[in-house]
């Protein structure tokens, strides 16, 4: 591991990581701008220790609790920061004092702004048995497998590592896999609603396999009857607080009345928003995407005119209602798929229109290159059926690359690809087979490591 090099008042600090009995150790180098003398310590590190009886043996044999005693909060906060995150869960069971500080939730927040340089998406696969309803709706009736996988975005994307997913009284969900809603600062927001009308919702953190279960929401079919719903998770930086919002249009109610609720992890519970303003109809399990503190859904509007979409806006910390016109040239059209997505590195957002009904179906790439001016919008690309066997193009994500992870699917199965937007080409990610496929921007936390209402697992 590469030499860290900090800062504490008047003390330059320099670690460098070493190997002693097979495991990783760090030599501590302490430098006095006051004085000559440089003090050397070797501490700990427990990064590739695989249990507590490890930690509290290399402790031991080093001496470790003398020297820690001995070295200021400061320094000893700025060694355990830069470990990796299942180190860190690990070191909260070494002292009390350890604990209280990696809990914390200024810790936890700093620890968040150190890690912004690795870039990795987790991808969400799901294969199984689909039936068709009396409604014409194909629902996944048996799960053959389920992946959940985080993997880093290099050009070959083929680094990537696996995560263990255990839902609790698995067999009280109504669906038969969860989707996911969105994800911010390493959580999850998980829903039970894919296919049918379900309240689970959960909070998920894999890196410190913490589980959250939300409340049931306000509007519910035993409350209001039918209903679309439209689900956004994101951070609310000024009152340091994550929100799930649920946007819901009530079918059976004369006018049709969109409605909004909003649940606080501060608080842990549901509140009610009332009536959406600007008047809008979501369409039912609509993705959305998080931007400079707003969420946003594509929706659509009623008027003598007819009806033209445009996106609906939430901003977390005002919680307010506004719109972002979309792309003029883009007309209403039943069953034309609409997905947002983030574009420009989460600086702003993206547009992907899917038309998948006839011959002459295409996939179109909007970006907004400034973010809210509606002048902005620029249409990167139209793709038609690709190869000999037609398959249909779905975007999904941009990577940090500036390409397009997309899908190309048929009846019967979906492969996942990267899209130059430069030379229309496609590479074959070797990603295929599954019948449900998500993904987004993901990089690990110890957010909900202190709060006590989430489940360990």
């Amino acid at each position: 591991m590469e030499p860290v090099t900090f800062g504490v008042g008047y003390v330059d600090c320099t670690i460098l990581f070493v190997e002693h009995k097979n495991q990783t150790l760090a030599q501590l180098r302490l430098c006095s701008a006051h004085q000559d003398q440089k003090l050397w310590y070797n501490c700990l590190s427990v990064q590739d220790m695989d249990n507590i009886q490890n930690i509290t043996q290399g402790m031991h044999e080093l001496k470790f609790g003398e020297v820690a005693g001995s070295l200021p909060q400061e320094i000893i906060q700025e060694i355990l920061i830069r470990l990796p995150v299942k180190s860190m869960v690990k070191c909260t069971s070494v002292c009390k004092a350890w604990k209280s500080m990696i809990i914390n939730p200024s810790f936890i927040r700093t620890h968040l702004s150190l890690t912004v340089d690795d870039v990795h998406l987790l991808l969400h696969r799901v294969s199984g048995l689909e039936v068709t309803t009396f409604l014409g709706k194909t629902v996944m009736d048996k799960v053959d497998d389920e992946v959940h996988s985080v993997h880093y975005d290099n050009q070959a994307f083929d680094e990537y590592t696996k995560i263990e997913f255990t839902i609790p009284r698995k067999q009280e969900l109504w669906n038969s896999h969860l989707r996911v809603v969105g994800i911010c600062d390493g959580l999850f927001c998980l829903a039970d609603d894919i296919y049918r009308y379900g309240y689970n919702f959960f909070i998920w953190n894999p890196a410190i396999r913490k589980l959250l279960t939300l409340p049931k929401p306000n509007v519910r079919f035993e409350t209001h009857r039918g209903y679309d719903a439209s689900i956004g998770f994101g951070f609310d930086a000024m009152t340091n607080n994550y929100k799930v919002v649920r946007v819901v249009t009530l079918l059976d109610q004369r006018g049709t009345p969109t409605l909004a609720e909003v649940y606080s992890l501060a608080t842990r519970t549901w509140s009610s928003l009332g009536c959406v303003s600007p008047t809008c109809l979501t369409d039912g399990r609509a993705s959305s995407a998080f931007v400079n503190g707003v969420l946003h859904w594509p929706v659509f509007c009623k008027t003598n005119g007819g009806l033209y979409y445009f996106i609906l806006t939430f901003d977390l910390d005002k919680e307010v209602f506004r719109k972002i016109p979309m792309p003029k040239i883009i007309q209403w059209k039943y069953d034309l798929g609409l997905r947002l997505s983030v574009s420009d590195n989460r600086k702003s957002i993206a547009l992907f229109t899917m038309d998948n009904r006839c011959e002459d179906s295409f996939l179109e790439i909007w970006v907004m290159k400034e973010y809210g001016m509606k002048e902005s919008w620029t249409k990167l690309i139209t793709l038609g059926p690709q190869g000999p066997e037609r398959l249909l193009p779905r975007a999904l994500y941009f990577r940090k690359s500036g390409e397009v992870l997309v899908l190309l699917t048929d009846k019967s199965r979906q492969e996942l690809v990267s899209l130059d937007l430069v030379s229309k080409q496609f590479k074959n990610l070797g990603i295929s087979g599954y019948q449900y496929c998500n993904v987004g921007f993901y990089k690990e936390s110890l957010v909900l490591l202190n709060k006590s209402n989430a489940n360990s697992y």
